[in-house]
């Protein structure tokens, strides 16, 4: 059916200053790379999963999702930016090429890494782990090849891990910003003469 052959990641990440999480796939399947977008496959459940995690309806159009992402702090790529792949399948991935994160991670706030699947959590924490000292959280897997977990099953594993690590991640945002604001006070009181 599909030949194996060696494909570089088509499309940028979506993220910008204000994004505070990353979810990482590992790489386009054939209906992404076609659509030119994250997680094109009508059948995966990646949007259908975050929707019903804040409660909204499923963006449809790239705009859609491009600001459902970044109005709600999210930063979206994968892992790997080239390899020989056969069709869409992760267990086909050979000779796999890291994307460099450096410029990703040097422009936002983000702390926590999620891995959607195990082939994403293996090559970061192959590639990108020791490099950006950051730990991944695993995710089950949004691909319909993930058949043990239903829809309600798997908004329920990671909605409390999206949530918390973006109220986390609030919550030191506001933190750093108060330390910054009484530096900036401190430094504006007189010293009694």
């Amino acid at each position: 059916m599909f030949e194996k052959t060696c494909i570089v990641h088509p499309f940028d990440p979506v993220f910008n200053s204000k994004s505070r999480i990353l979810i990482l796939g590992s790489f386009p399947s054939v209906k992404s790379r076609e659509q030119m977008f994250y997680y094109g496959h009508p059948q995966n459940r990646f949007w259908k999963i975050l929707a019903g995690i804040f409660e909204e309806q499923i963006p449809q159009t790239i705009e859609q999702k491009k600001d459902f992402l970044l109005s709600h702090g999210i930063a979206l790529w994968d892992v790997i930016g080239q390899c020989e792949i056969k069709g869409s399948a992760d267990s086909t991935i050979t000779n796999p090429i890291a994307n460099n994160l450096n410029r990703l991670l040097s422009e936002t706030s983000i702390q926590t890494v999620f891995c959607n699947g195990r082939k994403a959590q293996q090559e970061f924490e192959k590639h990108q782990a020791k490099s950006t000292r950051i730990q991944p959280v695993y995710l089950p897997s949004s691909s319909p090849a993930n058949a043990g977990y239903s829809l309600e099953k798997l908004i329920a594993v990671w909605k409390p891990l999206i949530l918390n690590a973006l109220q986390n991640s609030q919550a030191q945002a506001s933190d750093k910003e108060f330390a910054a604001n009484s530096g900036n006070i401190d430094s504006e009181k007189k010293v009694p003469e």
